[in-house]
């Protein structure tokens, strides 16, 4: 049997819309070793698909399709530490796992940039699978099923404040209150503000990351979503966050805080439960995840 490791993901980075993403240091866990079928469960009690519906079973069957090995079925123990629907990654950890563990039962035929290439055309866009597979900050961009891609490893001194609610927002939901056209000033205010944010961050320009996180292509439509959103900005910007952007779709709500800041957590937090409209949210505290998933033998 074989242990995966794949980290949370944010997306989007506030302008980087479906072009931007990160690793985080919370992680799903996945074992997986070749059975007779589907034998699918979860380690820590959470539900979980247990049929050839189940993400990461299908993913990894795909990969042994498009290698041209028969396929005869997995056994599949998920450890499911990333919240599912909250605009984390979740769906592309399971992804990535079921590509990174498939890989390497059948002997690693696919290289690491086969494999990012594999994951984004899956999940139809690279911002959150890529960072998924090589950790830190990734710079992304999916042509003709062809992922080229830029990463950074992010600096230590940069902590994340994960303002996660207790209620889910699908990515079709979300996906749906995007308009379909947007104006030729509103795409300029985007394009300077991704590369502005880009830049900032791999030459460690943080003064420059607050304007950077700006947006009008997704986030004033998904706001409105997520119940008590712009009350959690106005407090993390209150507490002294650098940056605060919604994390992929949403609903959560992602703070970008200088570790010097020792006092934003326990703030942030007195702040949302003094709030009615604040008290759906949890405040995880989170590190830069700049190894990406990993895949080890269990032994």
């Amino acid at each position: 049997m074989i242990h995966i490791t794949v980290p949370a993901t944010s997306a989007n980075i506030g302008a980087g819309f479906d072009s931007l993403g990160l690793a985080l240091n919370l992680q799903n866990e996945i074992y997986m070793e070749e059975w007779d079928g589907p034998a699918i469960s979860s380690r820590d009690g959470r539900p979980v698909p247990t049929g050839e519906d189940n993400l990461i079973y299908r993913t990894a069957k795909a990969l042994y399709q498009r290698v041209g090995r028969p396929f005869r079925g997995l056994r599949i123990e998920q450890v499911n530490n990333i919240p599912m629907t909250r605009g984390l990654g979740s769906s592309s950890a399971c992804i990535v796992g079921g590509l990174l563990g498939a890989n390497t039962l059948l002997g690693e035929p696919l290289t690491r940039d086969e494999l990012v290439d594999m994951a984004a055309h899956l999940e139809g866009h690279p911002d959150n699978s890529t960072p998924a597979i090589l950790g830190g900050f990734v710079s992304a961009v999916l042509e003709e099923e062809h992922v080229y891609y830029v990463k950074k490893e992010l600096d230590e001194g940069m902590h994340f404040a994960a303002f996660i609610p207790n209620f889910s927002l699908s990515t079709e939901v979300a996906r749906a209150a995007l308009p379909p056209q947007v104006s030729h000033k509103d795409a300029v205010y985007n394009l300077s503000r991704a590369a502005l944010m880009a830049t900032s961050i791999c030459t460690g320009k943080l003064e420059n990351i607050r304007v950077a996180a700006g947006d009008r292509l997704h986030q004033p439509y998904r706001l409105g979503l997520i119940e008590g959103g712009q009350r959690v900005f106005d407090i993390a910007y209150e507490c002294g966050a650098l940056a605060v952007f919604v994390s992929g779709a949403g609903p959560t709500i992602l703070a970008l805080v200088d570790a010097q800041n020792a006092a934003f957590g326990d703030r942030a937090a007195a702040l949302l439960q003094a709030q009615r409209e604040t008290r759906a949210f949890e405040l995880v505290k989170l590190r830069p995840d700049n190894q990406g998933a990993t895949v080890r033998v269990c032994e």
